[in-house]
């Protein structure tokens, strides 16, 4: 029998980063407080890239996500140990003033920025799904659409700038879908808008970065891990199959450090302009880039769910 263990240390050549890949590249990953943003940061900085981590809990305030455990410091700490260097900046992407401000240090400390990942959201504690749009409260559908469209656009316009000045610059949309799996409604009005706007996002950016070389993508995670719905499931990673009993997707679910490699992969690729205006899952990303997730394996929940979609009946464990 193959352990996790073993899985892990045949594809170890596989998963080890380039050290040098990005050193000297200047990141900014916005919401990077947990999940997918603090993945992504720390994936970057093993990779040798100097990182401004970004979001609004800090260990001396909470956002209204109320998670006080995980905080930019931390992430920056990690980062750092990872073979990088993090830099925290508590930033609320609602804020042009504050987001200026970033970016202006970005500017004086570093004179460049290479890589922008826009991973703000927040909002999982709004949703209520299979609610009719009628019965959703206005302030809390229209908070859903500040933090997942307006935080990424206000982002994106205060940074652009420094990133254009030289070639080669690469834009991450973070989001819940690939433009193929959106195409169904996602059980809440808000919520769907939210995250099939950083899609059309990345595609629209794609097409104002061509003329000076650079990229954007849309990346999204399959089924994540993350703190939050680790806790949701009241499971730990060490335990995490215990939550397939709910939710037998589970099975197909992915650690944070999945998405993080496939973005840290991306962004060394010399080649990844032909990516541009595409929305990629960490399951492609993996496949084309050959890395795995921290246990070895290589799950792709949303090609499952599209074979599902279409009236197959794919054996799970193909898909992991």
């Amino acid at each position: 029998m193959t352990t996790d263990e073993d899985k892990t240390n045949k594809t170890d050549k596989t998963n080890k980063t380039d050290e040098a890949g990005l050193a000297g590249k200047i990141a900014l990953v916005a919401g990077a407080t947990r999940g997918a943003g603090r993945a992504i940061a720390v994936q970057l900085g093993a990779a040798g890239a100097c990182v401004y981590v970004t979001g609004r809990t800090t260990r001396e305030r909470v956002s209204e996500v109320g998670r006080a455990t995980e905080t930019i410091e931390e992430t920056a700490e990690l980062v750092t140990a990872a073979g990088g260097e993090g830099i925290a900046v508590p930033t609320d992407h609602l804020e042009p003033e504050q987001v200026r401000a970033v970016v202006e240090r970005i500017d004086r400390e570093r004179g460049r920025l290479d890589i922008l990942v826009n991973d703000i959201w927040g909002g999982n504690h709004l949703l209520d799904f299979h609610t009719k749009m009628w019965d959703i409260d206005l302030d809390r559908g229209l908070r859903m659409i500040d933090l997942g469209m307006r935080s990424h656009i206000i982002t994106s316009s205060c940074a652009l700038p420094l990133l254009v000045r030289q070639p080669g610059g690469l834009v991450v949309e973070v989001t819940d879908g690939t433009a193929e799996s959106n195409k169904g409604f996602r059980e809440n009005y808000y919520y769907d808008i939210a995250k099939y706007a950083p899609i059309r996002m990345a595609l629209a950016l794609a097409e104002d970065l061509k003329s000076v070389g650079g990229t954007a993508v849309a990346v999204t995670p399959g089924f994540l891990r993350s703190e939050e719905m680790l806790d949701a499931f009241g499971v730990t990673e060490e335990n995490w199959r215990e939550g397939i009993k709910h939710q037998r997707h589970f099975a197909l679910s992915e650690s944070p450090v999945y998405v993080g490699r496939g973005v840290a992969a991306l962004a060394a690729d010399p080649r990844r302009e032909r990516w541009s205006g595409q929305s990629l899952s960490s399951g492609q990303l993996a496949k084309a880039y050959g890395f795995t997730d921290a246990d070895g394996s290589r799950p792709d929940v949303w090609a499952y769910m599209a074979e599902e979609a279409a009236g197959a009946k794919p054996v799970l464990e193909d898909y992991r």
